[in-house]
């Protein structure tokens, strides 16, 4: 069994950064897209940036030039590097190591307040 979390979520101004991590357990880290999603309250939950096992990015419109995912295979790490934070980010973090047909592992999430 995979274990996900996520750290780094909490309170910050529009305009300001937080970094994101996320660790998932196991011996075969590099084998994982890894995947942030959000949800917003009253919302459904929408994929914000995901990596590929070979490093391929991808984001969505809502936070391109803004988020920066990255992954630190040694360290079975992967982060979102979020700036220019705006009120509209603030949402419940969610981090997905996802194997494909052989099934995702969901953490429990992350808080993150942007607000003044």
């Amino acid at each position: 069994q995979v274990e996900v979390a996520e750290s780094g979520g909490g309170l910050v101004q529009p305009g300001g950064s937080l970094r994101l991590s996320c660790t998932a357990s196991g011996n075969i880290f590099e084998a994982f897209g890894m995947e942030w999603y959000r949800q917003a309250p009253g919302k459904q939950r929408e994929l914000v940036a995901k990596i590929s096992s070979d490093n391929e990015t991808m984001y969505a419109d809502s936070v391109k030039g803004r988020f920066t995912i990255s992954r630190d295979n040694a360290k079975n790490m992967a982060y979102l590097q979020m700036n220019s934070l705006k009120p509209e980010d603030t949402a419940v973090y969610y981090c997905n190591a996802d194997l494909g047909i052989f099934g995702d592992y969901w953490g429990k999430g992350t808080l993150v307040t942007v607000s003044s």
